[in-house]
């Protein structure tokens, strides 16, 4: 794989909304069922073959729905809460507004549902910038958001393994935020 250094949030976003898949491993792992943009497998959600092409890369089941990574102040404008102000560790399926489906097809499973996750600034000041970015770029405040890890396998623990889960892959970015660098196969 070959570095880019001093990579830029608005180029990371760019890749990802040419519909190029991009990991992204930053901080300490994530506790719990949940990947929560520390070790994510990130997509463009406007994709409608979205879920098979990721689906495929990831080697896992077809059936298995995926998530959004939302910046927190516009998940209102894009699913019903049912009451709650945030989701802030995707832990909830919530109703996908109708007029919003169409444009985020990737995501919404076939009950019109998506596993959401409301993302602040304070939250994950990295992740947060990154979603912003692409949200200035295609009008979408979201991504595809999946677990890092390939069908049968454990999340990526370290930056060995998501190394090695790239290389295993076809997974051709790896992005490392808090170091600005940028991987590619080559």
């Amino acid at each position: 794989m070959k570095v880019t250094k001093n990579i830029t949030k608005d180029l990371v976003a760019e890749i990802i909304a040419n519909r190029n898949i991009v990991a992204i491993y930053q901080g300490q792992c994530e506790a719990g069922p949940r990947a929560l943009g520390n070790r994510s497998i990130l997509y463009d959600p406007r994709d409608p073959d979205g879920k098979n092409f990721v689906n495929k890369v990831k080697q896992r089941e077809f059936y298995r729905p995926f998530a959004a990574s939302a910046l927190v102040e516009h998940i209102h404008d894009w699913f019903d809460m049912c009451g709650l102000k945030e989701s802030p560790y995707m832990m909830y399926a919530v109703d996908v507004l109708e007029d919003k489906k169409k444009l985020i097809p990737s995501v919404v499973h076939v009950d019109g549902t998506c596993r959401m996750q409301s993302v602040s600034m304070e939250q994950n000041k990295h992740y947060y910038e990154l979603i912003n970015e692409f949200y200035k770029i295609t009008n979408i405040p979201m991504v595809f958001n999946t677990s890092f890890n390939l069908g049968g396998e454990t999340l990526v623990e370290s930056e060995e393994d998501a190394f090695d889960t790239c290389k295993r892959s076809d997974i051709n970015y790896l992005y490392l935020p808090e170091k600005e660098e940028l991987w590619t196969k080559t």
